[in-house]
C-alpha cells in the first residue's frame, strides 16, 4: 500500500508540476506549494471507508492502541530498510516517508496517552511487542537479499491507522460514521411479510 502510495504520489507530482507550468504562461501570480484543503464531507467518507474496511490479523480494534500497532509496523519497516547496504532511490524514499508517518503516529499517541487508561495501554504495549518480534527475525538476518526482499514485500499500512491517529489525537471519541451513513450503501431493506 506505501509502494502504490508512493506511486499515486509521483502520479499527482507530475501533474501538479505541469499544472504549474501551465499557470506560468496565465497572467498573474503563480501558487507554489498550495495545499488543497479537504472538506469535512470529503474526510468523512474516507474514515467511513478506513473503518468498514477489516484490519489485518493481529492488529488492536481500538484508536489508540491501533496507532501503537501502526506506528511499530512503519518503524519497523523503515529499520529494515535502513539495514540495506544497496539502496534504490524509491528505498531512501519509502524510508523518509516511513520515519514521517512513525513521527505522526507518536505525536498522536503522546498526546493522547494521558487520557488512556491502564487497559488500553496495556493493549498497545502488547501490540507494539507482537510486532516488535515480528521484524527482530529479519532485523537480526545476516542474508540481506532476505532483508531486502521483505523489505520490498511490505505493503504499508491500513488506511484506519491515519484517522485513528487523527482521532486520537483531536480527543474524538464518537464513532466514525458508517458507509450507509455516508451515502456509499444503500440502507437495508425491511423485510417483506409473505402471506
Amino acid at each position: 500500500m506505501l509502494k502504490t502510495l508512493l506511486g499515486g504520489v509521483a502520479a499527482l507530482s507530475l501533474i501538479g508540476a505541469s499544472s504549474a507550468v501551465f499557470a506560468q504562461e496565465a497572467e498573474g501570480p503563480v501558487v507554489t506549494r498550495a495545499r488543497p484543503t479537504e472538506t469535512v464531507d470529503a474526510l468523512k467518507v474516507r474514515e467511513a471507508i478506513a473503518y468498514a474496511n477489516p484490519l489485518p490479523r493481529g492488529a488492536p480494534t481500538s484508536d489508540y492502541p491501533l496507532v501503537a500497532w501502526c506506528d511499530a509496523l512503519v518503524t519497523g519497516h523503515a529499520d529494515l530498510g535502513e539495514t540495506l547496504t544497496d539502496h534504490a532511490p524509491e528505498d531512501l524514499e519509502l524510508i523518509r516517508l516511513g520515519r514521517l508517518e512513525a513521527q505522526d503516529f507518536r505525536s498522536a499517541l503522546a498526546v493522547a496517552e494521558p487520557r488512556q487508561n491502564a487497559a488500553s495501554k496495556a493493549e498497545a504495549a502488547r501490540a507494539v511487542a507482537a510486532v516488535k518480534a515480528q521484524w527482530a527475525p529479519l532485523l537480526a538476518s545476516q542474508d540481506e537479499a532476505a532483508r531486502s526482499q521483505s523489505f520490498g514485500l511490505f505493503y504499508g499500512l491500513p488506511g484506519r491507522c491515519e484517522h485513528a491517529a487523527r482521532r486520537i489525537r483531536e480527543n474524538i471519541t464518537t464513532p466514525p460514521a458508517t458507509p450507509a451513513e455516508v451515502g456509499l450503501e444503500a440502507p437495508a431493506a425491511a423485510p417483506s411479510s409473505a402471506n
